[in-house]
């Protein structure tokens, strides 16, 4: 027998669907068809089987949220349904304060997969890595599960532990991990060199942007900049207009990105301005992985496109597409793909990425000092140098690496980048005229 929930929800989407049908004729006969009846009593009949017949006594709500989020699911991996409890959730993960491990991560070929671990989390520490696949938390398997499910089994009270099992190249790996407040600030510095500047952005917040202009700001009073590195390794995006003022303050006219959707409201076009520029200039070196993803992507590929800076790294994730979350009346809301965006040169990131201008994997250096050298200083009865200099021997050269070398050898590169450009009459990272 059919409940009266069910009779009732069926009579109001039908009514619902002529009353649209009606509107629709008045208005214009192209109008796209509404959705046919008896597709709407299979939904209904399927809410009622499931509410009456599943092993699990739901309530219609919960029947409703799990319809709900699995058809905004099925659209792509980042579409998604939120109850008004994960909208909460959702704005204090976003704000870049939350109780939890502090990982990024994206649904991929129904893997979950991470796309970087937050700067100084118990993720970081604990040696999770980019590429990482989840497969476990505590004793649930997240096969299925959506985004907000597996962020609740990996949030939780302070001081609580969590156990993440990860797949790593074909090998299962078991981490233990305490949680706790993750406080991102989302830019911090330091100096690589005299005069060369290493600027790291984690990831992409509403104040990204100024926190950077302020950064700047700080760097310019302690010394004269010749040279700065952007570090977007494994940046998994954020907010777009953040990302809009970090490119501003590198360059200070022309396109910086725009957007493309279905809606006129998706359509959008941002520019630079001469109000936040702060190195129209400096050399500049951008830093990318395959952990650097959708707001660190449009930096990247602005910068590269304006040839404002050298990108070095290696290809980025690949998520070239805008999600709009749109409130619903009860405080739910859908979080929804509503355009891809595209460099100021036209270029789709959307499952391609940025290609950099040096492809320099990570790699750990490992100098033979052993290797037998002869120079010609070394010769019987070599000449002199010709302008009186000493002679170089075999002895002289130095395999020395500074530690930097050692532990990050692609940082170490663009430093070394900065500090020779100079040298060269042609400058390939000035803007152009």
């Amino acid at each position: 027998m059919k409940n009266p929930l069910s009779r009732g929800l069926l009579l109001a989407l039908m009514t619902f669907s002529v009353q649209q049908s009606i509107a629709a004729e008045k208005v214009t006969v192209t109008e796209q068809p509404t959705l046919p009846v008896s597709q709407i009593q299979s939904f209904v009949e399927t809410f009622d089987t499931i509410r009456e017949g599943y092993v699990e006594e739901l309530s219609d709500q919960e029947v409703l949220n799990k319809a709900l989020k699995g058809m905004v699911s099925a659209l792509d991996p980042h579409s998604e349904y939120m109850t008004k409890d994960e909208v909460v959730e959702f704005d204090e993960l976003t704000s870049g304060n939350y109780a939890g491990v502090g990982v990024e991560v994206e649904m991929k070929d129904d893997k979950l997969i991470v796309v970087s671990p937050i700067d100084d989390s118990p993720a970081k520490e604990a040696g999770i890595l980019s590429g990482d696949v989840i497969v476990k938390v505590d004793n649930v398997f997240i096969a299925d599960l959506g985004f907000q499910d597996v962020m609740k089994l990996m949030r939780g009270e302070i001081g609580t532990k969590v156990t993440v099992d990860i797949e790593r190249d074909g090998d299962i790996k078991h981490f233990d991990l305490e949680r706790r407040l993750v406080k991102d600030a989302s830019v911090t510095s330091k100096w690589l060199s005299k005069g060369i500047a290493y600027i790291r952005i984690s990831q992409f917040q509403g104040d990204t942007d100024k926190e950077l202009y302020k950064i700047i700001d700080k760097l310019k009073k302690e010394q004269t900049i010749k040279g700065v590195v952007l570090d977007l390794r494994n940046n998994p995006g954020g907010v777009l207009q953040a990302a809009v003022g970090v490119v501003d303050a590198f360059i200070d006219q022309g396109l910086i990105v725009y957007t493309e959707g279905r809606h006129e409201l998706s359509n959008s076009r941002f520019n630079a301005t001469t109000e936040n520029t702060r190195f129209p200039s400096v050399p500049l070196v951008v830093m990318i992985n395959d952990g650097s993803a959708s707001a660190s992507e449009i930096v990247a590929g602005a910068l590269q496109d304006h040839q404002r800076g050298l990108v070095l790294g290696t290809e980025s994730f690949g998520k070239g597409s805008v999600q709009t979350v749109v409130p619903l009346s009860d405080g739910a809301a859908v979080k929804l793909t509503t355009a891809l965006y595209y460099t100021p040169s036209g270029r789709s990131i959307q499952a391609q990425g940025i290609t950099p201008d040096l492809i320099i994997p990570p790699a750990m250096l490992n100098i033979d000092k052993k290797h037998f050298v002869v120079k010609e200083a070394e010769l019987k009865g070599h000449l002199s140098n010709g302008t009186g200099g000493a002679d170089r021997t075999s002895s002289d050269i130095k395999f020395a690496l500074s530690d930097l070398a050692k532990t990050d050898f692609q940082l170490y590169q663009a430093a070394t980048i900065l500090k020779t450009l100079p040298k060269f009459d042609y400058h390939p990272l000035e803007s152009k005229p």
